[in-house]
């Protein structure tokens, strides 16, 4: 029987979902991206070499069909570098790469207003990657959209281009006082895309219909994180798109009776780019000690990611948004020289306790202080461990705790960067 599992983050982000996906789609038929844009960062790390993707599905490299759906914002110079760097490494695409003809565009004037929207909030910046993910889901939300389809009738894209253009300009020279984005040199660029594009446009709702109907196993990619959910996340510090595993539905047209299991990624600790709460995070040299040896850049910006303890509380809101039935827990190995872990259990606030991230205001969660309980190091290194049986004790009891807190069978525990590096317990496609 076929199966269909979305991947998500479980946290705010960069937990290492490109190398699980990738695993994982050695039994698959086809892997989805259902959300966000290039401003994901999937990194892979196969036989010692690494790649980073932003939007090719993180499958690639396994012969199975890689779908981009309506869902994702799409940057078709980013796309294209890809493409060309991956055929580089001998990967093929034709009859391999199916994108929505519904994927919203990324124009010059996206970026060009999320660069100086950013610049304008000074200290209250949002963090955002500054690549026009926000303004081109404002205009799919403003039906200002112009989709990939679009490009294809050059009349068509011209007119809802001067539209759009129009209004992106009179933005950026009236709001913020910047120069404004050339219309012709816009038009004349994307169009000149189009030719290349064509043959891997189509309707993708209706070809992942064909594939399930066909008994196909799918595997549905998400990117960011959980906690970064434009409704659910820590609000105004999320991305722009729905992060949580319902948007595998909307993202790709593809109805929720379809999906059998939802696979969280989290880490071992907590880590987070940008601004926003962050309740568990260590500035101390535990804390710096933890990016070092986790090698904590972010993939698309390589901005330094804030580190902390493994935070139980705001673990719990993710499997509650996004029916959570798996987990993988990764990085297990940074924690190797370690004297003493921490697990968030709760959070505190004038004689209240809280075991799930509460919806409050951002004022008062900044006053939140995490309590702690504290588990033995293992003082061993567990890189490259394939057997749960070969873990240190401690470590097993570390993974029980967190299995335990939050009511979720731990499935995988990665040990290391590499494709080969991971415990597996659980075949989510058997």
């Amino acid at each position: 029987m076929s199966k269909s599992v979305i991947v998500v983050g479980a946290q705010w982000g960069d937990e290492g979902k490109g190398k699980v996906i990738d695993l994982l789609t050695k039994n698959c038929d086809a892997v989805v991206r259902f959300q966000g844009g290039h401003n994901a960062g999937h990194t892979l790390v196969i036989d010692g070499n690494k790649t980073v993707l932003h939007l090719i599905p993180s499958g690639i490299f396994n012969d199975v069909d890689c779908i981009i759906a309506n869902g994702v914002v799409l940057h078709i110079p980013t796309l294209f570098e890809e493409i060309k760097s991956l055929e580089s490494k001998g990967i093929e695409f034709i009859n391999k790469l199916h994108l929505s003809s519904l994927c919203p565009l990324i124009l010059p004037s996206h970026i060009a207003l999320d660069e100086a929207r950013e610049n304008t909030l000074g200290n209250q910046a949002i963090g955002t990657t500054g690549r026009g993910i926000g303004p081109a889901y404002e205009d799919k939300v403003a039906r200002r959209a112009i989709h990939l389809m679009d490009l294809l009738d050059e009349e068509l894209f011209k007119d809802k281009l001067n539209n759009l253009m129009n209004y992106h300009n009179f933005l950026l020279t009236n709001l913020y006082k910047v120069n404004p984005i050339n219309e012709e040199e816009v038009a004349d660029q994307w169009l000149s895309f189009a030719d290349t594009i064509e043959p891997y446009v189509k309707d993708t709702t209706q070809y992942l219909d064909s594939l399930i109907k066909n008994d196909s196993n799918i595997l549905y990619e998400g990117a960011q994180g959980a906690l970064l959910d434009i409704d659910h996340g820590t609000y105004p510090f999320v991305t722009s798109s729905n992060t949580t595993a319902g948007a595998a539905s909307t993202g790709t047209g593809i109805g929720p009776r379809q999906f059998n299991s939802v696979l969280g990624i989290i880490k071992a600790y907590t880590t987070r780019v940008g601004s926003g709460p962050f309740p568990t995070e260590l500035n101390d040299n535990i804390g710096e000690h933890i990016a070092k040896v986790g090698v904590e850049f972010g993939a698309t910006t390589g901005r330094p990611r804030r580190c902390g303890w493994f935070d139980a509380v705001a673990a719990r809101k993710s499997i509650i948004n996004n029916s959570i039935s798996h987990l993988c827990i990764t990085k297990l190995d940074v924690l190797d020289d370690l004297d003493e872990i921490l697990i968030a259990i709760e959070y505190e606030h004038e004689e209240e306790t809280y075991t799930t991230y509460p919806a409050v205001s951002l004022s008062k969660l900044n006053k939140f202080k995490p309590r702690y309980k504290r588990y033995k190091g293992w003082k061993q290194s567990t890189a490259g461990i394939t057997d749960f049986n070969k873990l240190p004790d401690e470590a097993k009891d570390y993974i029980s705790a967190i299995q335990s807190m939050l009511h979720t069978k731990v499935s995988m525990i990665s040990t290391g960067p590499d494709r080969a590096d991971i415990i597996i317990m659980d075949e989510l496609f058997s």
